[in-house]
C-alpha cells in the first residue's frame, strides 16, 4: 500500500494555520501542554506521517513563527499568513487557498493544531482511505453513540424537540444501535485541486477515518485545555516515550540540583555549598558525547560560577530571573529547538522552563508541582547524583 499510495499522490503536504491574534486566547498555540508547545504535538504526528513530504506552518505571528522554528522537526516549514485570512471572522478555507494558490503540490492535509491526541498512525490510516480510488477527500472521525435531539421550533420558549437519530418509541440497546460519525476536527485530506476548485477543506466523495473515542476533545473553550491535557499526559505515560535520544543540551539548576539545596556559612560568613563529584563525571561524559551543558540559576552565586568553569559548562547564567527567556536565546544561538534540551530543576522558578522544554528532569525532592511537569523523575535527591541519573538515561 506504500508505494501505491506514494505513486498516486505525487508531494503530499501538511498544513497547520495558526493565528497570534486569538480573541479568546492569545498565543494558545505556543502555551506549554505537557512540556512542548501546544504547535507541537500536531506538527509532530505530521512530521512522522510517511505519506507526508512537508509541514507547513502558516502564521501571522513572528512569536508563533520563531517558536516553531525552533521545534526541531525535520519536515516543518514555517511561512507567512496574510493578514485578511488571519482576522477573527476568516475561514480556514481562505489560508488554505491563499497557500494552495501560491505554492506547486498535490495533496494537502488539513491539521488542526487544537488537537494535540492526533498521531502518526491516524494520519497514516487517513491516507489509506485516500488511496481507494472512489475517494475524493478524508475527514477524521470518532464513533459516537449517543442519541440526539433537534428543536421542532427554535423560536419557542418550551424547547420542544424530536428524537435525531433514533425512534424514541423503540429506544435501542446500546449494542444494537449504529450510533453515528462525529467530526473530532483533527484532520482533513483533499488533492490542491479539488480546495481551489470547491473552495473547501473537503468535497466529492468524502470518506472518513476513525480515530479513538478520546480524541473527540479539541481545544476549543479554555477549559478543555485541562482535559486534553491530562488525556495527553496519560497517554505519554503509558507509552513511556521520553525522547532521550534526541537530547543535544543538558542544562540545570544549581540549588537543589547540584546541591542538596542547603545554605552553609564558614565563620567568616563565606558562603559555602556542597557539590557531587558523580555529577562532575556526568559533564564530562556529555562532553565526551558532543552535548552541550550550562547553569541557569537565579542565585547569584560565585560558588555555582566556579563550579560550572571547574566542570567545563558551555554556558553559565548565573542570577536568571527568566529562565525560559535565557535558554531560548541560548537554544536560538546553538541551533539547538527546546525539544532538544534537557533541563533539570527542582522548585517554582523552574516550572515554566520545565513546560517548554523536551526532556524536563527532577530530582526526587522536588517540588510536587515539579514532579508533575518532570518526564524524567530521578530517584536520587538534589546534591547527590541527579545529573549522573539524568545523563546515564540519555547516553544509554
Amino acid at each position: 500500500m506504500d508505494g501505491q499510495v506514494i505513486d498516486i499522490m505525487g508531494k503530499a503536504i501538511a498544513f497547520i494555520p495558526v493565528r497570534g491574534g486569538s480573541t479568546s486566547s492569545p498565543l494558545q498555540n505556543i502555551k506549554p501542554m505537557c512540556g512542548k508547545p501546544l504547535l507541537y504535538w500536531t506538527a509532530a504526528a505530521a512530521d512522522g506521517c510517511r505519506f507526508i513530504d512537508e509541514v507547513v506552518i502558516a502564521t501571522d505571528s513572528s512569536e508563533i513563527a520563531r517558536v516553531a522554528g525552533s521545534m526541531g522537526l525535520a519536515k516543518v516549514r514555517v511561512v507567512g499568513r496574510g493578514a485578511e485570512t488571519a482576522t477573527n471572522t476568516a475561514t480556514t478555507e481562505s489560508a488554505m487557498i491563499e497557500y494552495a494558490k501560491a505554492n506547486e503540490f498535490d495533496v494537502m492535509v488539513l491539521v488542526q493544531a487544537t488537537s494535540p491526541l492526533l498521531t502518526s498512525d491516524d494520519l497514516d490510516k487517513g491516507f489509506d482511505q485516500f488511496a481507494k480510488p472512489e475517494v475524493d477527500s478524508v475527514v477524521s472521525v470518532v464513533e459516537d453513540f449517543r442519541f440526539y435531539w433537534r428543536p421542532v421550533d427554535r423560536a419557542a420558549d418550551a424547547f420542544v424537540s424530536e428524537p435525531a437519530n433514533y425512534d424514541v418509541y423503540a429506544r435501542p440497546r446500546r449494542q444494537d444501535f449504529d450510533g453515528c460519525y462525529m467530526e473530532n476536527g483533527a484532520f482533513y485530506i483533499s488533492r490542491r485541486e479539488d480546495v481551489l476548485q470547491s473552495g473547501n477543506r473537503v468535497s466529492g466523495n468524502i470518506a472518513v477515518s476513525v480515530m479513538p473515542p478520546d480524541t473527540s476533545f479539541e481545544i476549543d473553550e479554555p477549559e478543555d485545555w485541562t482535559i486534553v491535557e491530562a488525556l495527553l499526559r496519560r497517554k505519554m505515560s503509558s507509552a513511556g516515550a521520553i525522547d532521550f535520544d534526541g537530547v543535544k543540551m543538558v542544562l540545570t539548576d544549581c540549588d537543589g540540583c547540584l546541591t542538596d539545596g542547603g545554605m552553609y556559612y564558614s565563620e567568616s560568613g563565606e558562603e559555602l555549598k556542597k557539590f557531587n563529584t558523580r555529577d562532575g563525571m556526568a559533564f564530562q561524559l556529555l562532553r565526551e558525547a558532543g552535548i552541550l551543558t550550562g547553569m541557569i540559576t537565579g542565585e547569584s552565586s560565585q560558588a555555582a560560577l566556579r563550579r560550572a568553569k571547574k566542570l567545563k559548562m558551555d554556558f553559565v547564567e548565573i542570577g536568571c530571573a527568566d529562565k525560559l527567556d535565557a535558554v531560548t536565546k541560548i537554544c536560538e544561538e546553538s541551533g539547538i529547538g527546546l525539544s532538544e534540551v534537557a533541563y533539570v530543576g527542582d522548585d517554582l522558578n523552574d516550572i515554566e522552563l520545565l513546560d517548554a522544554v523536551g526532556v524536563p528532569c527532577c530530582p526526587a525532592d522536588a517540588r510536587p508541582e515539579v514532579r508533575e511537569r518532570a518526564r524524567f523523575v530521578s530517584g536520587v535527591k538534589g546534591g547527590q547524583g541527579v545529573i549522573r541519573d539524568v545523563v546515564s538515561k540519555i547516553l544509554s
